[in-house]
């Protein structure tokens, strides 16, 4: 089930969004400048690719996820390696990764 988050879930929506991947995460991708997110998907890119349709700039995209069970914002996904901009799948730059943990803590409610 992908969705497109604006504003915080409830606890059972977000069990609901990692049944995906087995109950216990939940990946996402994140549009840092406007501030949204789309969970629930197996694979970032097919969350990438709601974004991109919802008028998102693909620089502005970055993915990772959320361990229910560690409670830990993962920053983690291959659409993150972009040549000349970032040179891995994990978020490197520590600006990006700020605002991609907040933006998932809030929208997540975790």
């Amino acid at each position: 089930m992908i969705k497109k988050i604006l504003d915080p879930v409830e606890p059972e929506e977000l069990m609901g969004l990692a049944k995906e991947i087995g109950g216990f995460y939940v990946k996402v991708v994140v549009d840092i400048e406007r501030e949204i997110l789309v969970a629930g998907a197996r694979m970032h890119i097919d969350e990438e690719q709601a974004l991109l349709n919802d008028g998102s700039l693909q620089s502005s995209l970055w993915g990772g996820g959320y361990d229910l069970d560690m409670k830990q914002v993962t920053f983690d996904s291959i659409i993150n390696n972009r040549p000349g901009v970032n040179s891995s799948s994990d978020i490197l730059d520590p600006e990006v990764r700020k605002k991609f943990e907040i933006i998932v803590r809030k929208l997540l409610n975790v």
